[in-house]
């Protein structure tokens, strides 16, 4: 029932399209296939000033799928090291040891110079491990059982190379934190407790602490690959901030962050700034989005709790509706999982609870699979162009409404919603929902046996203007429903597709709205059932809309003032039960249809002490 100003009206596909980028010797690390932009993509290294906080705002028509087995080199999955090999680098509190020229050290400073393997072990108080080897090196940095804090810097500052491999030795515990300020040491903005200018990998199985009380936790101005260890990250802004792309393939991280947790953003090439999730745990409470990319996001499994903007309670409340809008007390935006592109989930386990969408995409979001336990202030899932679910059970427990996009189709899984407002929207053009759409059929009363004194519900009691074709314009939106079992409670429509609604499978079950200016059924155009079950119970008042005609048997019946729990019992003229239910809300309006429900047929109804008899449209 929100009011959209701005949807497009192309549904994005994903095409596949080989590009990839060579550094040095390695394997390919940037396949992604861009359904626009077929040429070669590069990594070319984008300027330092990434400030830039509006990446919803960019429109840019590319969407992307990954190939996660170019994302990761060998080197990026094997964190073995040469122990005898190494050149030894030992914190000392106050001082640095090292007896190799390959480490500069000018007081609590050891500047790494060149390609190799550097072994860092012990404490330092206030001081900083400098790469500085050249744009071809790709050194090494084992920390076993290393602390280092920096009163005014980052502990570890990747100036130049071509890439970094930061390794956890095996049952090591590291930590690496930093104070309230930051004095830079040349035209680098550092703001972080490990900042990289250069592709940077983090593996191995130790443990790291990182602690940045005034400025993001890892910052890296390329490429991040995290294939192994445990991570607990606490910083004032991003938790991890990244330009290129985020690759995470195994590990546990644990992010309490004053922005998002994870931030991937670039600002100029749109192919950039993505985030691809292939496994590992990720327990993450932010006070902006919990994984935010400007690019498209791609999440293969993995377990996922995110608690973002103090949670669905932050949501600011939409008094008339009781409901909550995705807006909080400011701007800053506070998604659970957010991509400015396209969104692509094959499985996972998430349990979010955010104040504003839960899963929210500009674009396209597809679900092929995954387990959601959800409770939002906005949303549950929205895609402005595209919402695809065809697989995977989600549960969504409190949200304002439940799946939203212009063009929403559920072809399978298991879906179960409690929303404020609506639980399917389809917004198209301008927001009918709870207007009213074309009448597509009648609501009949019955023979003797209803109520004394009760009207039956046809289409003499609706508005004329409505039962002409709606008292706003038809939006261009639709619903798709081809299989899979949904379950919704509504307090606005059940389903309002601001343009056509098409059920062709499935299992749908509507409980409410109980509003009379909320429907079970609210469509802008055509409303049809071709296959599968339909149970939809809510108000009875002049709002109320059932199906188009359509190829499956539909009865649509107005049964006076019920109360939750009582059961409903439809029997064909047999005696053969076709339905035995009870919704949970108050209700005085059934809509059902069934595959075995025939046109012309009659059946007898029974809710509490009222019985009726009706023919199937």
């Amino acid at each position: 029932m929100k009011n959209l100003s701005k949807l497009l009206a192309v549904v994005l596909t994903l095409i596949i399209v080989l590009c990839s980028c060579n550094k040095g010797t390695e394997k390919p690390e940037n396949n992604v296939n861009s359904q626009k932009n077929s040429s070669e993509i590069t990594s070319e290294q984008p300027a330092d000033n990434d400030t830039t906080e509006n990446s919803e705002e960019q429109s840019e028509e590319i969407s992307f799928v990954a190939d996660g087995s170019t994302l990761f080199t060998d080197r990026d999955n094997t964190p073995d090291y040469d122990s005898a090999a190494a050149v030894k680098i030992t914190l000392n509190g106050n001082s640095i040891s090292c007896n190799s020229d390959s480490v500069f050290i000018e007081g609590t400073t050891a500047t790494v110079k060149s390609d190799g393997i550097y072994l860092i072990e012990g404490n330092l108080d206030d001081g900083s491990i400098i790469v500085d080897a050249g744009e071809d090196a790709k050194p090494q940095l084992v920390l076993n059982n290393a602390t280092i804090h920096s009163a005014t810097f980052a502990p570890i500052y990747v100036r130049n190379a071509n890439k970094v491999f930061i390794t956890l030795a095996e049952n090591s515990e590291n930590t690496l934190s930093n104070e309230d300020s930051y004095t830079q040491i040349d035209d680098n903005n550092i703001d972080s407790t490990v900042f990289s200018k250069s592709d940077l990998t983090l593996n191995g199985s130790g443990k790291l602490s990182v602690c940045s009380p005034s400025g993001h936790g890892i910052v890296c101005k390329d490429d991040l690959c995290i294939t192994d260890g445990i991570y607990s990250i606490e910083s004032a802004l991003h938790g991890i901030d990244v330009n290129n792309s985020i690759r995470v393939k195994a590990g546990e991280l644990a992010i309490n962050s004053g922005k998002d947790g994870f931030h991937s953003e670039h600002n100029e090439d749109g192919t950039k700034g993505f985030v691809y999730v292939s496994g590992g745990s990720f327990d993450i409470t932010a006070e902006g989005d919990g994984i935010s990319a400007s690019s498209f996001v791609q999440i293969e499994k993995g377990s996922f709790k995110l608690l973002c903007g103090n949670g669905a309670d932050n949501g600011s409340s939409n008094n008339q509706m009781g409901g909550y809008y995705g807006t909080t007390e400011d701007t800053e935006s506070k998604k659970g999982i957010k991509s400015v592109n396209a969104m692509l989930i094959d499985g996972g386990e998430f349990d979010i609870n955010s104040a504003d969408d839960a899963v929210h995409s500009n674009k396209s979001i597809t679900v092929n699979d995954g387990n959601f336990t959800v409770a939002t202030g906005d949303d549950g899932f929205h895609a402005d162009e595209s919402l695809t679910v065809n697989d995977g059970t989600i549960n969504i427990g409190r949200c304002y409404e439940g799946l939203e996009a212009l063009d929403l189709i559920v072809a399978g899984g298991k879906i179960s919603l409690e929303a404020s407002d609506d639980g399917l929207n389809a917004a198209g053009g301008m927001d009918s929902s709870g207007m009213g759409g074309n009448f597509g059929g009648d609501f009949g009363g019955g023979r003797p046996g209803g109520r004394p004194g009760e009207r039956p519900m046809d289409g003499a009691d609706m508005p004329v203007e409505m039962m002409a074709g709606g008292m706003m314009s038809a939006g261009n939106g639709s619903i798709v429903i081809k299989g899979g079992e949904l379950y919704i409670k509504a307090s606005g429509d059940g389903i309002d597709a601001n343009g056509t609604l098409e059920i062709t499978g499935g299992a749908v079950t509507i409980c409410g709205p109980t509003r009379g200016d909320t429907a079970t059924l609210d469509f802008d155009k055509t409303g049809t059932i071709s296959g599968g079950t339909f149970i939809g119970t809510g108000a009875s008042g002049g709002m109320a809309q059932t199906f188009s005609t359509s190829p499956q048997g539909i009865i649509s019946v107005s049964v006076g003032n019920q109360s939750a729990g009582t059961t409903i019992i439809i029997k064909d003229s047999d005696g053969k039960e076709l339905l035995n239910y009870a919704p949970v809300l108050d209700f005085g309006l059934i809509i059902f249809s069934h595959e075995n429900l025939v046109k012309g047929d009659s059946y007898d109804i029974t809710v509490g002490d009222y019985s009726t008899t009706f023919t199937a449209k």
